[in-house]
């Protein structure tokens, strides 16, 4: 079970994944355990991995974000063992390496960068470059026969490969129209009920907006009410410091007749 800390973390990092997703990767929380990630990274289309979709997960512990998830990759990629865990820097094979300060889009660019490049560990392979071309061809339709990617990602699930909501457009120099605010209803049942609150948190007029949902005028609306509330700060200011500085003179008056 999921510690409130890693709930809260986890939440927001679904809904920053919405608004900002980093290139050629995506990733959503189980709906029945939220410590449990499905991810899809693409192809960079100057890489050996150009047009292929590859399908894994990450399993975050309870401590999240204090120790790391574990890492796997489902589709034959001919870079990692199919669904064996792999070894890198922000895998739980080196918690001693682990930031806490890193996310979810954070973990998955670098498996991105990882999966590039020609390093070997636990739960990589080696194969040609002709062989991971293949494999890239094959992905999406070997996607498609696996139960666990059509539970995960129903909305890809299509005849032809469906873009990613960022296929790398932006970092290449293309004009990128950015996605709306996500809402609750588009979030897994289970973060729905909080999403709003985080979602309210980062929005500038949010404070006047829930003040108006909950009956209650926001503060400084109206011309009139504006400067009369204006006035009492300064008439009490100077109210409160005159105060002070008589009962000062009293103190000091006193002690020098004793």
């Amino acid at each position: 079970m999921a510690s409130k800390a890693a709930y809260k973390r986890l939440t927001k990092e679904y809904v920053n994944m919405q608004k900002e997703p980093p290139p050629f990767v995506w990733a959503v929380p189980d709906e029945k355990n939220i410590l449990t990630w499905n991810y899809i990274i693409r192809g960079p289309p100057d890489s050996l991995f150009a047009g292929g979709e590859y399908h894994g997960v990450l399993m975050f512990p309870s401590e999240y974000p204090f120790k790391p998830p574990g890492i796997k990759m489902y589709t034959p990629s001919g870079r990692f063992q199919p669904d064996k865990k792999i070894c890198f820097s922000m895998s739980d094979f080196h918690p001693g390496s682990w930031n806490p300060a890193w996310s979810v889009a954070t973990i998955l660019t670098g498996l991105l960068s990882f999966m590039l490049s020609d390093e070997l560990t636990t739960g990589s392979v080696t194969s040609s470059d002709s062989d991971k071309r293949v494999y890239a061809a094959r992905s999406h339709a070997w996607n498609l026969s696996q139960r666990k990617f059509k539970e995960a990602f129903s909305d890809f699930c299509t005849p032809e490969l469906r873009d990613l909501p960022n296929m790398g457009e932006k970092e290449r120099g293309k004009v990128v129209t950015p996605d709306p605010t996500p809402s609750a209803s588009t979030l897994p049942p289970q973060l729905s009920h909080v999403t709003d609150a985080i979602v309210a948190e980062s929005t500038p007029q949010s404070s006047a907006v829930r003040a108006s949902q909950g009956g209650e005028k926001p503060k400084g609306t109206g011309t009139g009410a504006g400067w009369a509330e204006a006035w009492r700060q300064v008439i009490w200011e100077k109210w409160r410091w005159g105060l002070l500085i008589a009962l000062a003179v009293v103190v000091s008056r006193v002690s020098t007749s004793n």
